[in-house]
């Protein structure tokens, strides 16, 4: 069964079981990723695109939190921060710091060995095949962080 298929399912039995934070939260996901299959070129989304639809949708939800925090609307905060935890379900288990840092030596050995210059210059580059490396398992500002950090240390 596809990752689609799994939320619908987990939607029909959030409402079955009038969970309305879980079953608002999926509707949106399920929007979101019809979104993502009709905008462009019409297309059925991939495991990985829902999965890129799932990481872009956690971090609107923690820019809103952030903003909600900051403006001191606890209530409105809390309830971004419980939309992220129904999301997170779905995405696979995030690295550590000390398999991120370790992914980022690998990228970067790599990169030096293919002959690449290992400087800010070639951020992106690296950053480009940690991204892929990582394959959702690193948030995209963690893993900017922790090549920006070995590239400048």
């Amino acid at each position: 069964m596809g990752m689609k298929a799994t939320i619908r399912e987990d939607l029909k039995q959030s409402m079955k079981n009038r969970d309305k934070e879980t079953t608002s939260t999926l509707r949106m996901l399920l929007a979101a990723i019809q979104e993502e299959e009709t905008s462009g070129k019409a297309h059925e989304a991939s495991d990985q695109d829902i999965l890129r639809v799932i990481a872009r949708e956690i971090k609107k939800r923690h820019e809103s939190a952030d903003v909600y925090a900051k403006a001191g609307r606890d209530e409105l905060a809390d309830s971004e921060r419980a939309e992220i935890a129904v999301l997170e379900r779905y995405q696979p288990k995030q690295l550590s710091d000390e398999e991120l840092n370790a992914l980022v030596d690998r990228v970067i050995k790599q990169h030096e060995a293919d002959g690449g210059e290992v400087s800010m210059k070639a951020m992106g580059q690296i950053m480009k095949a940690a991204t892929a490396e990582a394959k959702g398992t690193a948030d995209g500002k963690r893993l900017s962080t922790a090549v920006r950090a070995r590239l400048q240390g």
